[in-house]
């Protein structure tokens, strides 16, 4: 199994962050979010993902490693181009932590990716097992967590969260194209509220107040 096209749904600080550093790699991305109130034509419905893009070419230290990676990227919607994953080999959710919203985006991704097209989360907070309360056996095999941290670029821990249920080989997939393509150093963690690095900080967060 290879991955060789990524989606990353979110185009917030840590979604195109994650999708620059995928560019780094050489490997094409769509960056999606959702489509802004009263938009009119397909350039404001992808006016989000596209300033998202134009952000980072204004930003330092920069996430790409070199500008014209940015053409990797390709900018949408969640309306019109949600069928366009069905191409992809990862799909990262880097959406707001709302369990509602990220549950109803991942029973569309359930039914819209290819059966092997491991789907992740960025969150930094929620349980796996409740993410995947009510979803199919079916994307229960192929979902886990896949927390970066920000800035994706230069921040090397990554932090991956898996079930009994996830397949043991699209686990490894995408485990060894972090370590190995995006140079992330993974770390295997429990599915603990805020998992180790958040849980740690939290704790000497509240030490020191």
């Amino acid at each position: 199994m290879t991955i060789e096209k990524i989606a990353v749904i979110g185009a917030g600080v840590m979604g195109s962050g994650i999708a620059a550093h995928i560019t780094n790699a050489g490997i094409p991305v769509y960056l999606l979010d959702i489509v802004p109130k009263d938009a009119k034509g397909p350039k404001e419905r992808n006016f989000i993902a596209e300033g998202a893009i134009a952000k980072m070419l204004k930003t330092q230290p920069t996430p790409f490693m070199h500008r014209k990676n940015a053409r990797l990227i390709t900018a949408g919607n969640t309306e019109d181009d949600l069928e366009k994953l069905a191409e992809v080999d990862w799909v990262i959710e880097a959406v707001i932590e709302n369990q509602t919203i990220k549950q109803e985006l991942y029973q569309k991704l359930d039914r819209i990716c290819g059966p092997d097209t491991l789907i992740s989360s960025n969150t930094s907070t929620l349980p796996l097992k409740i993410l995947t309360a009510d979803q199919s056996d079916g994307f229960k095999r192929r979902f886990m967590i896949t927390h970066f941290f920000n800035p994706p670029r230069y921040m090397r821990l990554l932090e991956l969260v898996a079930s009994t249920e996830l397949d043991q080989q699209l686990f490894k997939t995408v485990s060894d194209f972090a370590d190995i393509r995006l140079g992330k150093g993974n770390v295997l963690c429990k599915d603990t509220p805020g998992f180790i690095a958040n849980r740690i900080g939290t704790f000497w967060m509240q030490t020191a107040v």
